[in-house]
């Protein structure tokens, strides 16, 4: 603290006197100079001889601030060199300072090193003790739950054998029951099986009368009858062929006069043709169809067929053969269609 004040001393001139503002007081030496110029004005002579003293004054000017330049850079290193022992001396005290501290520091350091090791060695014999203790404690408490245990064991086998026996023989009798119920189940499929082999057998001969059925030929050996059903389907296709060719002539003819005439829309003639030359058009494709029917007629009469019929295969009489040309099914299944 001392040292501070010092500093504080010795540095406040410094601040108070700097070279460059104590030159301007020395300035009232120029003033001559400038009064004596009005005389110089008369005569040449004069002038020559006031020169030398302008150059005297501004030497003199020049001396003046160098020596208290040079008193004030003296001044300067003065208060520098003090101020560089002051902070040498502060120096070498802190660190005196600093060696004490770091010497109190170690010889604490090492008295709490000390200390921790031996509440370490205390802490050391007592964790000793205690985990001695614990082993002792641990085993009596193993030993016990192993005697508690070998205990347990005896009474959990003596329960599991009793149990076991239980389960033998429930199983026993559950295995009884399953057996019989397979024994009925086997006689049961037994059964199924020879009612199925009945139904299969049946239906193989159904099946088989059926396509006896279906690739019968009722009046095959009758070769009169199948030429008199020949010749009616002949006549009965010529004469459709025939109406064919008269309803597609009455048609054209029909369209022929629709475009030659000019009709009245008023009293709907021209609906009216349309319409009949459409219901002629119409039953010409219905012959068609027909014509088409008694060609299959008259392949089944070749090859003996003709005469069955197409949904349950069975003769068809002759008297609805002849009646009805071509006819497919029996007076029955056609009622049912």
């Amino acid at each position: 603290m001392p040292s501070k004040a010092k500093s504080t001393k010795k540095t406040s001139p410094a601040k108070k006197v700097p070279a460059k503002k104590a030159a301007p007081k020395k300035t009232p030496a120029k003033a001559p100079a400038k009064k004596a110029a009005p005389k110089k004005t008369p005569t040449k002579a004069p002038a020559k001889k006031a020169a030398p003293k302008r150059s005297l004054a501004k030497s003199a000017k020049q001396t003046a601030a160098e020596k208290a330049k040079q008193v004030a850079a003296a001044k300067l290193q003065r208060e520098r060199d003090a101020k560089a022992k002051e902070a040498a001396h502060r120096a070498a005290e802190k660190a005196k300072q600093v060696a004490a501290a770091k010497l109190q520091r170690e010889r604490d350091a090492k008295a709490k090193v000390a200390a921790r090791e031996k509440a370490a060695l205390e802490r050391a014999r007592a964790a000793a003790a205690a985990k001695a203790k614990k082993e002792r404690d641990a085993k009596a408490r193993v030993a016990a739950k192993e005697r508690e245990a070998q205990r347990k064991a005896r009474e959990k086998a003596a329960t599991e054998a009793k149990k076991q026996r239980e389960i033998d023989a429930k199983r026993k009798a559950i295995e009884a029951e399953k057996q019989r119920k397979l024994r009925e189940i086997e006689r049961r499929d037994a059964e199924e099986r020879k009612r199925q082999e009945r139904r299969e057998a049946e239906e193989r001969k159904r099946l088989e009368a059926l396509e006896r059925k279906m690739h019968s030929k009722p009046y095959e050996h009758e070769t009169a009858f199948l030429e008199e059903l020949r010749g009616l389907l002949l006549e009965t296709r010529a004469a459709t062929q025939a109406q064919i060719a008269i309803s597609e002539s009455e048609a054209n003819e029909m369209l022929v006069d629709r475009e030659r005439l000019e009709y009245d829309d008023e009293d709907g003639s021209s609906v009216a043709s349309d319409i009949q030359r459409d219901q002629l058009k119409e039953f010409a494709s219905a012959l068609r169809l027909k014509v088409d029917e008694i060609d299959v007629a008259l392949s089944r009469v070749d090859d003996g067929s003709y005469g069955r019929c197409d949904e349950c295969f069975e003769p068809i009489s002759k008297a609805r053969l002849q009646a009805q040309v071509p006819v497919f099914t029996c007076v029955s299944c056609r009622a049912s269609v």
